[in-house]
């Protein structure tokens, strides 16, 4: 968690600050495997990740490739020439699957686009019209696939290749089976991080026609049952080491809730499984250069109070809620009930009679949404739902509000908070996933507070915290004002997640589950 600098590390820090230090002398070959990339092709908060940790790691000096399909998205806005022409062979195909790559790029590292029509060029990545296509496991199979495929072809020896995911899950599978007397491989290692197990990749057989593998013997530590595979439960039995997105959801995973069912999956690995936090990209979220902001602030107290004051004015404006001195609360999601909208939505009325604004920004369930509406309806001059994807409005909410909400059912690591903090909106999480590892609650320990947590997955729970929040507003403006510049101060880095992911690489560490280590609230 943050800490001033007051405080000490502790001896399990020390030692990780020790191991960081012994990662900077080898580079590494690291393959970095993932279905989206943010800047390229985007649904979610794994394409982030693709593209931030992949450029840390190679600002450290090693050499990162990454790989992931050529999405129709992807061809219309890059037209480039194929890096080669290609063919996937499979021993128990009539023919075999004709590829090409091009070469691309992600802030400075390469990417190969595997470029395969008949499985790529369609409209969305995943699903059209809420409905996943229907050959996907044959789709993704084949990618992980020609993930290996594509290596000694381009000559590119990876030392470690680093998977993401259901979509990536049959790679450790392969080099496990189809690749285990390969010399080109003998070095490579695998890592498969999951970012959420809640989607697990099951598919009937049928669907891995390109895998004879999973086929010819049954692969008990696979399947769902005798007629499905799961290429998450592929990719956490076959890796050589599973990590998790935030250390608080390492621990998720071994418990049934958690891991959505997969607990015993990653109770057998939990010698292998480490929890490492995201970082975060303050090139895009900086409230000193943010270029969607009404005025760019600072961390000091005199700019931080200008600053957020002329911000939340834009936001009422932008949303026609009336200007005002009040506290405003902020939220930005996807409307699913893994935000905790059903959270939110039974007690909105009971905390609008208070002397306060809400907004709401964005899309999804659409009975989530009516609900909304409807509240913003009854109360016009209070609460404002936006049903939109806006992300020059995801800015103006995290500048302009007070607090930011996330009452998450689950949440790996989340991103939102981390923007909060950086632009003094002090956040209001449930204690699950990275909220907990991310955000330090006022009542357990005031002194280097950044925000609010609560435990309880109740709407009853989530209001007495918002209320709590509303009270150190009206009551402690000072004290808010601290809380504000705790926040500001917290920095999550992408490079302290990459020294953590090499010395997993390397196994400097064993079966350790880290702690989340931001920078100091005072450097």
């Amino acid at each position: 968690m943050c800490q001033t600098k007051e405080l000490s590390l502790s001896r399990k820090e020390q030692k990780l600050v020790t191991s960081k230090k012994s990662t900077s002398g080898k580079k590494l070959k690291i393959l970095f495997v993932s279905s989206e990339v943010e800047g390229l092709v985007k649904t979610g908060g794994l394409a982030d990740v693709a593209k931030s940790l992949p450029s840390a790691l190679k600002e450290m000096g090693h050499d990162v490739r990454i790989v992931m399909p050529f999405y129709q998205k992807v061809a219309s806005q890059h037209q480039v020439p194929s890096l080669i022409e290609t063919e996937l062979f499979v021993e128990s195909q009539p023919a075999p699957v004709r590829y090409s790559l091009k070469q691309l790029e992600s802030d400075s590292v390469p990417v190969y686009a595997v470029d395969a029509p008949e499985y790529f060029d369609r409209p969305e990545l995943y699903a059209e019209n809420n409905q996943a296509y229907a050959d996907n496991g044959e789709r993704f199979a084949f990618f992980s696939a020609a993930t290996l495929d594509l290596c000694e072809k381009v000559g590119f020896q990876p030392d470690i290749v680093h998977c993401n995911d259901w979509h990536t899950g049959l790679v450790p599978f392969l080099l496990r089976t189809r690749y285990a007397e390969k010399a080109f491989f003998a070095n490579t290692k695998s890592v498969i991080t999951i970012h959420n197990a809640v989607f697990k990749g099951v598919f009937n057989y049928d669907q891995y026609s390109l895998i004879p593998e999973l086929i010819q013997r049954r692969y008990l530590n696979a399947e769902v049952d005798p007629s499905h595979i799961s290429m998450l439960k592929a990719g956490v039995a076959y890796a050589d080491k599973v990590s998790a997105v935030s250390p608080n959801y390492a621990s998720e995973l071994l418990t049934y809730l958690g891991s959505h069912g997969m607990d015993a999956d990653f109770q057998n690995r939990a010698s292998d499984l480490y929890g490492i936090v995201n970082g975060c990209d303050y090139n895009d979220w900086n409230p000193e250069t943010d270029q969607f902001i009404k005025q760019n602030f600072k961390a000091n107290k005199v700019s931080l109070v200008r600053g957020k004051k002329a911000c939340k004015r834009d936001l009422q404006q932008q949303v026609d809620l009336p200007v005002e001195d009040v506290p405003l609360y902020g939220m930005v999601c996807r409307l699913t009930e893994q935000k905790g909208i059903h959270y939110l939505i039974p007690v909105l009325k009971d905390f609008l009679a208070n002397e306060v604004q809400v907004v709401v920004v964005g899309t999804g369930d659409p009975k989530l949404a009516a609900a909304l509406r409807e509240i913003s309806e009854a109360y016009p001059d209070k609460f404002a739902f936006v049903e939109a994807y806006s992300n020059p409005l995801a800015h103006c909410v995290e500048a302009g509000a007070d607090f930011f909400m996330m009452p998450s059912e689950f949440e790996p690591c989340g991103l939102n908070q981390m923007y909060s903090l950086a632009y003094g909106t002090l956040p209001i999480v449930r204690g699950v996933g990275g909220l907990k590892d991310t955000v330090i609650d006022y009542d357990q320990t005031p002194q280097v507070a950044t925000g609010f947590i609560f435990d309880a997955p109740t709407p009853e729970a989530l209001l007495i915290k918002l209320q709590r929040s509303l009270l150190l507003y009206c009551q402690k403006p000072q004290e808010f004002k601290r809380l504000q510049q705790n926040a500001m101060a917290c920095k999550f880095e992408w490079k302290e997640s990459a020294e953590l992911y090499v010395s997993m690489y390397l196994g400097q560490e064993q079966g350790l589950v880290v702690p989340a280590t931001p920078s100091a609230l005072s450097a």
